[in-house]
């Protein structure tokens, strides 16, 4: 699917720099992909179909504009690295370790590479700054879990509880842009109901937490690029499409419940709670959605 992707932007790429990070990623993975193949074949294994280039159409006209290449790729990257440690942690065989090892370096190299571009052409702000600690402490009342004192004040969030808010909020940001473009160029009407309803889902989490920040006088992140074009021609299937956002929306349900493990305000628990069964429920529909398009390949079957 990366791939398909890659061909893509690569295609419409303006930006030099843009262009020649996005070449240099696919020239990694395409050997990366053929290993795997390869290692199937060897087993005996049938290869998944997976996404071929009748799901990429390079002719069609530039969808995004103002960097969302870069964008939506660091957001892939993101994702790739947590299934790729993840996937280590599942393998046994030494060469399967050894592949997610070197995929797992691929993707910490060009996130790094991605992050800087956005930053070095102010795609993409910093998050606040905040003070050093000047001395350590213990939490010493239930309040600071409750996150309310008796007179009903929030205490405020911890640097902990801001970077999880912060990473929803950015990349949610960045979903809608891509669901934007996805409306916009689909032909089918399921799918695009589809997507309007992770749209809304989006901007229900988006607003949500940006009121905590701002609650907490934090500047909510926000991204200058990312711009859709007046584009009505699908540059993907819909099959990828739909795919994409259903990796999306797994991302976003292990990013909620890393979040609400790691928030100490209960508040904050429950809105990732609530917000994770939201999603969970849209992936849900999606998952039945593409199975009723024959759109979603079988995992192997477990011997019995």
């Amino acid at each position: 699917m990366i791939l398909r992707i890659l061909d893509y932007f690569i295609e419409k790429a303006d930006d030099q720099k843009a262009k020649e990070l996005m070449s240099e990623l696919r020239s990694q993975l395409h050997p990366i992909i053929l290993k795997m193949k390869t290692t199937l074949e060897n087993e005996g294994a049938a290869v998944p179909e997976g996404f071929t280039k009748k799901d990429v159409h390079l002719e069609a006209p530039k969808l995004w504009d103002n960097g969302f290449d870069i964008m939506l790729c660091r957001v892939l990257k993101e994702i790739s690295m947590g299934m790729y440690v993840l996937h280590l942690t599942m393998a046994y065989r030494q060469d399967i370790i050894k592949l997610y090892k070197d995929m797992s370096e691929i993707t910490e190299n060009f996130y790094g590479h991605f992050t800087q571009y956005l930053l070095d052409k102010n795609l993409y702000t910093p998050p606040t700054y905040v003070s050093m600690p000047t001395a350590t402490n213990y939490i010493g009342d239930e309040d600071y879990l409750k996150g309310t004192n008796i007179f009903g004040k929030k205490r405020p969030i911890n640097t902990v509880e801001f970077g999880n808010i912060y990473r929803t909020i950015e990349t949610n940001i960045t979903g809608m842009q891509l669901l934007n473009g996805f409306i916009q160029t689909t032909k089918d009407e399921d799918v695009k109901k589809y997507f309007m309803e992770g749209i809304q889902l989006a901007k229900e989490i988006i607003s949500e937490f940006s009121n905590i920040l701002l609650e907490n006088n934090i500047q909510p992140p926000a991204t200058p690029g990312g711009t859709v074009t007046n584009s009505t021609i699908a540059p993907f299937s819909e099959k990828l499409m739909m795919f994409c956002n259903y990796l999306l929306c797994a991302f976003s349900l292990g990013g909620g419940g890393f979040s609400a493990g790691f928030s100490l305000r209960k508040d904050l628990q429950s809105k990732n709670a609530v917000f994770g069964k939201d999603i969970y429920q849209y992936q849900l529909n999606g998952i039945q959605l593409m199975v009723s398009k024959g759109w979603f390949e079988e995992p192997p079957k477990m011997d019995v």
